[in-house]
């Protein structure tokens, strides 16, 4: 985080102008955050570790947006997909769908229900606009669904639409014992 460590940079300057209480207090702060940042890192590589030595985890990381982290997540925290009858269910249980309301006879979708797990919902959404990010800096293939939901809807919404389509996708990966193929482009 280039902002923190700027931060740190004129903590530890003495032409900074700091009154002393306040240094001396600022630099205990700053070791405890660059020791916090060790076991951040140490942590990171134990799990990107383990992702790649689960086979499951590896099949997870072929879908874009999922990483180690979300990978050994799902594995961790999400029941068997046997217990959901199909993608939607398991994404429903994420609190991934649109909540439903009818009044007579009309059915109008609403923002997501959020129920559920909530940290595989916020890391699916996580990763959802890592992709939604690099598609912006990239561009998204012309053509694509992701390119198409772009130009018509708004980001944040695409973005959970996203979460959604991955978490149907992890799904079905988890049930049929496969690897993900990126769907392709219509002509």
């Amino acid at each position: 985080m280039p902002h923190v460590d700027r931060l740190i940079a004129r903590v530890e300057d003495p032409a900074e102008g700091l009154p002393p209480a306040a240094r001396t207090i600022l630099l205990v702060l700053v070791s405890t955050l660059r020791t916090l940042d060790q076991q951040i890192a140490v942590l990171d590589a134990e799990i990107a570790s383990r992702a790649r030595h689960d086979p499951v985890a590896r099949r997870l990381m072929t879908i874009p947006g999922i990483g180690p982290i979300t990978a050994t997540a799902l594995i961790a925290l999400a029941p068997s997909h046997e217990a959901f009858k199909s993608g939607r269910h398991f994404a429903a249980w994420l609190g991934l769908t649109p909540r439903q309301r009818s009044t007579g006879g009309q059915q109008k979708l609403g923002s997501i229900t959020k129920m559920g797990e909530r940290t595989l919902r916020r890391l699916l959404t996580i990763g959802a606009s890592a992709v939604i990010k690099q598609a912006a800096i990239r561009g998204a293939p012309a053509g694509s669904w992701l390119d198409q939901m772009l130009a018509r809807k708004p980001k944040m919404l695409v973005i959970v639409a996203l979460a959604n389509k991955n978490a149907r996708i992890v799904w079905a990966l988890l049930a049929k014992d496969d690897v993900y193929r990126a769907p392709g482009v219509p002509a």
